[in-house]
């Protein structure tokens, strides 16, 4: 793969997205301070984060969508600072990541590939205990199509491991 150059100008959104309890915010975690040390200012956003900080209660379809656009123009208002952000979302529409490849021009997009049965029978998160409203039961995920970068998250390796496995696919696109 051909590396990218990077608008020194402009920070790096890493979209980190996958079904909900696939590990993108512990991951996330992980990779931020070798992001700091290799690229820069950086912050770690998760969308849980984001949702409890602004009190956005709703997870029909609809409002989800909706969300993910506010995300992407808050993104946008950071990383046009100089700052790079590391932001950890379901955001499992296909719309808002082509959005996304346009709108920033430094942008890596992250998909950490987990099988839903297995996120449920590890009890990874309660989010499945509600089946109304969630992603990959009631509504149908836009798992993406052509990703930058794809961790396949079994839940037998280390964070550790993951992380540096990203880190590592991160280097070769930057």
């Amino acid at each position: 793969m051909k590396k990218k150059i990077i608008n020194k100008k402009k920070g790096i959104l890493f979209w980190i997205t996958g079904l909900s309890g696939s590990g993108k915010t512990s991951i996330g975690k992980k990779i931020f301070p070798k992001v700091k040390n290799n690229f820069g200012p950086t912050i770690l956003i998760s969308g849980d984060d984001i949702r409890n900080i602004f009190e956005l209660k709703k997870y029909d379809q609809e409002s989800r969508i909706k969300y993910l656009n506010y995300y992407t123009k808050f993104c946008k208002n950071i990383t046009d600072q100089g700052i790079n952000v590391i932001f950890c979302v379901v955001g499992l529409s296909e719309k808002i990541r082509v959005d996304n490849k346009k709108i920033f021009v430094n942008y890596i997009e992250i998909f950490i590939k987990s099988k839903i049965k297995l996120i449920k029978k590890l009890n990874k998160k309660k989010t499945y205990l509600n089946k109304k409203n969630v992603w990959g039961i009631d509504i149908k995920p836009d798992f993406p199509k052509k990703p930058h970068i794809v961790i396949n998250n079994k839940f037998t390796k280390s964070l550790n491991e993951l992380s540096i496995e990203l880190m590592n696919k991160i280097k070769l696109i930057y």
